[in-house]
C-alpha cells in the first residue's frame, strides 16, 4: 500500500470533522500534563467540541480550498485542533481558560463562522459569553420591566384597597 492510501482516510476524517463546523481553533499543546489534558478534553466533550491532534501536513491537505485554509499559516510544531459544529465560541472560550492557567499551552489561531482570527482575536472571541448565557441575559432584560410594572400596579391596588377600608372603619364609628 502506498503512503498516500494510508494517509487519505485521515485527511478525509479531518474534512468530515470540518464539514458544517462553525469554528476551529488551533492550539500548541506541548508541555501540558496528562491530568490537565484529561480535564480539558472532558470539558470540551461536554460542550460538544471535538478536540484532536493531527499531523500538520494532514490538516494542511484537509483544509485546502476551504474556509479554514488560513489556519495553515499556524501549522507549526505540535498542534491540536478543537472543532465545534454547534457553539461557535465554545472551543475558544474553553481553550482560553486553560491557556490562562497553563503557561506552556498556547492558542494559535481560529476560524469562527468563516472569519480568520489570530491569537489576540481568539482571546476576544473567548470573552464572548455562550449562547445560553446571552439568551438568559436577554430574557432577564425583557422580563425586568414587566416585573417592575406588575409590582407598581400591585402596590397601587393595595394602597387604593386600604383607603376605602379605612373610610369604612371611620364611617362605622
Amino acid at each position: 500500500m502506498a503512503k498516500v492510501e494510508l494517509k487519505q482516510p485521515i485527511v478525509n476524517e479531518i474534512k468530515e470533522l470540518l464539514t458544517d463546523a462553525q469554528s476551529a481553533v488551533l492550539v500548541s499543546y506541548r508541555g501540558i500534563s496528562v491530568e490537565e489534558d484529561t480535564a480539558m478534553r472532558k470539558e470540551l466533550r461536554e460542550a460538544g467540541v471535538e478536540y484532536k491532534v493531527y499531523k500538520n501536513t494532514m490538516i494542511r491537505f484537509a483544509v485546502k480550498d476551504t474556509e479554514f485554509e488560513p489556519l495553515t499559516a499556524d501549522l507549526t510544531g505540535p498542534t491540536a485542533m478543537a472543532v465545534s459544529k454547534t457553539d461557535a465560541t465554545a472551543p475558544a472560550r474553553i481553550l482560553a481558560k486553560y491557556a490562562k492557567n497553563i503557561e506552556v499551552f498556547n492558542l494559535k489561531s481560529a476560524v469562527v463562522e468563516g472569519t480568520f482570527y489570530d491569537k489576540d482575536g481568539v482571546q476576544v472571541i473567548a470573552s464572548i459569553p455562550s449562547r445560553d448565557e446571552l439568551l438568559a441575559k436577554f430574557l432577564g432584560s425583557i422580563q425586568s420591566p414587566i416585573t417592575n410594572f406588575a409590582r407598581v400596579i400591585k402596590q397601587i391596588a393595595e394602597k387604593d384597597g386600604e383607603a376605602p377600608a379605612e373610610e369604612a372603619t371611620e364611617a362605622a364609628e
